[in-house]
């Protein structure tokens, strides 16, 4: 028999599939197996913590207690938001002083001054285009 006549077979085909199918079915049942024995050993290592609570006097229970009454930190509040960046900017166009805007708004002096900076080197960004249009 020739090799090619041997490929072409009805038979050869299905020899492929069935060892390609078992080959699968192997490979399943050992993952299965796997699974099983990595589910045991975090069993008996759920098992020991337990214990280890039990005999410092801690029940799951009770820690579970405990830390739901815990209470989440508050948030930190950020420093500008756009109302209060509109008065502060409203208030330096009208001239009031930083130390004044800051205390008025309850913002950080340092805020204020740096939001005064930012205004002024915006609005002569905003002039200088104008005067230049002029001098044309």
């Amino acid at each position: 028999m020739r090799l090619e006549s041997i490929l072409l077979h009805p038979a050869t085909s299905y020899a492929v599939l069935a060892i390609a199918l078992s080959l699968c079915l192997m490979l399943f049942i050992s993952l299965k197996s796997e699974l099983h024995d990595t589910e045991r050993r975090w069993r008996k290592k759920f098992e020991s913590l337990e214990a280890e609570l039990k005999s410092k006097g801690l029940e799951l229970d009770e820690l579970s207690r405990i830390s739901s009454q815990l209470v989440a930190p508050v948030p930190p509040r950020s420093g500008l938001n756009l109302t209060k960046r509109s008065q502060a900017v409203r208030m330096i166009r009208r001239g009031d002083a930083p130390r004044d805007i800051a205390a008025a708004l309850g913002l950080p002096q340092n805020e204020v001054e740096l939001l005064a900076k930012v205004h002024g080197i915006v609005a002569a960004g905003l002039n200088a285009p104008a005067s230049r249009a002029a001098g044309l």
